[in-house]
């Protein structure tokens, strides 16, 4: 098991904020929880550490939000999301990391300012499209194979559609729940698991169900309104860090 301090002074807020971000705002700065674990261990084993902590926290929120999700979109997505995975597992050790985030940041900060440009929280819903919804989603797959970092994607999509914020955060938590339990397939034909990773994972694991009950506690006492403020905010934080990382890697 790791035992470096600093390791755990990075992976104890990052499994929180992960936690409170997918109980609560649908992923959002969740998208963070790898890069600061990876400040301590290579990316690869702290995408392997997190991935058995992510399970948890599914486990949790299939629980806080049974039964309430978008049933147009949600076959549709799960459909995408396999297909993204799938080409994750093909391109793993190929697809440049730096590349993703750094097409991921920009394309979620322009989704935004297309959105601000439209109105923002005001603009017109939009209704949901299978040919976008496919897009979406199997890039949202891929991106969380490689980084996990498939919430921006699922967001662009799902956000314009001003669903319920139980209704969004429910299909989201049930999107990730099956993504991540198929993405145990690649992460083990790939060789990422090992003992000294699945033991750390093992002694973080408890926090993840806290996190997503702090997260589902926030998500009840704010309004619908203030809910989409905050994800976009969230969305535009976590587009903004993602181009940086990608470009300060690849001028590397």
């Amino acid at each position: 098991m790791i035992t470096d301090p600093f390791f755990f002074a990075v992976a104890i807020p990052a499994v929180l904020i992960m936690g409170v971000s997918k109980g609560g705002f649908g992923s959002g700065l969740g998208i963070m929880a790898t890069p600061l674990v990876a400040l301590a261990v290579p990316t690869p084993q702290a995408a392997a550490i997190m991935l058995p902590i992510l399970l948890v926290m599914d486990a949790t929120g299939l629980v806080a939000y049974r039964g309430t999700f978008h049933r147009k979109n949600l076959g549709l997505l799960l459909a995408g999301g396999v297909t993204g995975i799938a080409l994750g597992a093909l391109t793993f050790r190929y697809f440049s990391e730096a590349v993703i985030r750094a097409v991921l940041g920009a394309m979620a900060l322009a989704f935004v300012a297309h959105r601000m440009h439209q109105g923002g929280t005001s603009a017109p819903a939009v209704t949901p499209s299978r040919s976008r919804g496919f897009l979406w989603s199997t890039l949202s797959g891929l991106a969380s194979t490689i980084a996990h970092a498939g919430g921006p994607p699922l967001s662009v999509y799902l956000l314009p559609q001003k669903l319920d914020k139980a209704i969004l955060v429910g299909t989201t938590v049930i999107f990730f729940a099956v993504i991540n339990a198929v993405k145990l397939v690649p992460y083990v034909w790939l060789g990422l698991f090992d003992a000294r990773n699945l033991l750390t994972s093992l002694v973080l694991a408890p926090l993840a169900p806290f996190g997503i009950w702090l997260g589902v506690w926030l998500m009840r006492r704010i309004s619908q309104n203030a809910f989409y403020r905050v994800a976009y905010t969230m969305l535009t934080l976590v587009g903004m860090k993602l181009l940086w990382d990608g470009a300060r890697a690849l001028a590397a």
